[in-house]
């Protein structure tokens, strides 16, 4: 989980929208593919990653009509979420410990969050904020420690990071102790595409390709075919490792590379909030799931999670698919296809 003013983690390349890329053994219908509208697509920020939406409709004015309501839909969201904003509700939460009358969208989240927190045995935890931001300040000091914060400093900031003392209810959001911070960098986005896509639904959108930070999409490809996904080596600049058919289904992926705080990159933006360390366990996690929040913080969490903590984690979350990059360049697919 990192601020929003750091590039985020990025390691999907989206090549289902590129013209004539097929899945090998999977024919085009080229009738319904050429007598498709071409999509109208909106590209920009979206918690400080670069978002897209291409949106298959045909209607040009309607499409246009429900991208610019996508879009105000993704602004709304931002000034509840955001870390990097002074004046968003999360900042007002952080600040005061408290928030009376929360809107339902922030009550939503932060109730998933918390199930993300179940679903990953902690390894996902939204108060981990104060890790990065001792981290954060530790390394932009000049004549940093290259090993890192101090014993005491980081058992200070772990005494903060408690799931259990983020109290969450219709009516009041309140953070138990004096020091706690929240951040919804680790799912957020997910959520935002997941409300993006029920937006378009409603508008009666049969078929696109949602990547708001992570993915998800309606549909099938305009061609008939699954939309397909590649997923980038963080390593390998250019290179892939794997791809994965989406059809009805969200992406999201994780990769400690994103964004380091260390020259010698041992502390990343992925801090355990068991440990307060970067333990660089896999090269890239991704998660298939039917929605993007879910996706979103799993991925988050399965990233500081051994192979084997992962497995278990799947048999209670169905329809839900992992696949790891590992530090030898071997692969892993996980769960449910």
């Amino acid at each position: 989980m990192q601020h929003e003013g750091i590039s985020r983690r990025r390691i999907l390349g989206i090549l289902a929208a590129a013209p004539g890329l097929a899945l090998p053994g999977l024919a085009l219908p080229g009738a319904a593919a050429a007598a498709e509208a071409p999509p109208v697509t909106w590209r920009g920020p979206v918690l400080g990653a670069l978002g897209q939406i291409t949106l298959h409709h045909p209607d040009r004015a309607v499409a246009e009509r429900l991208v610019a309501s996508s879009l105000m839909e993704i602004r709304r969201l931002e000034a509840m979420f955001s870390l990097w904003r002074d004046d968003s509700l999360l900042s007002e939460l952080n600040r005061r410990g408290a928030l009376a009358a929360p809107p339902p969208e922030m009550v939503d989240l932060l109730s998933r969050a918390l199930q993300a927190v179940a679903h990953t045995g902690g390894a996902f935890d939204p108060t981990v904020q104060p890790l990065w931001a001792l981290h954060a300040a530790h390394f932009g000091a000049p004549g940093a420690d290259p090993a890192g914060p101090a014993g005491a400093a980081l058992e200070a900031a772990l005494a903060k990071v408690s799931h259990a003392g983020l109290r969450v209810t219709p009516d009041r959001v309140v953070l138990l102790q004096r020091g706690m911070a929240v951040t919804l960098n680790g799912i957020a986005q997910g959520y935002i595409t997941d409300r993006v896509v029920a937006l378009l639904r409603a508008g009666g959108v049969a078929r696109t390709l949602v990547d708001l930070g992570e993915v998800r999409t309606i549909g099938a490809h305009p061609s008939g075919r699954p939309w397909l996904a590649a997923l980038s080596d963080p390593e390998a600049p250019g290179a892939t490792w794997g791809e994965a058919e989406l059809t009805d289904r969200a992406l999201a992926s994780s990769a400690d590379l994103g964004f380091v705080f260390d020259r010698a990159g041992r502390f990343t933006h992925l801090l355990d909030p068991r440990s307060g360390l970067s333990p660089r366990l896999h090269g890239a996690v991704s998660v298939l799931a039917p929605e993007a929040t879910l996706a979103d913080g799993l991925s988050t969490g399965f990233a500081l999670m051994p192979e084997d903590a992962i497995r278990a984690a799947l048999r209670d979350l169905d329809g839900v698919e992992v696949r790891l990059l590992r530090h030898d360049g071997s692969t892993a697919r996980l769960g449910a296809a």
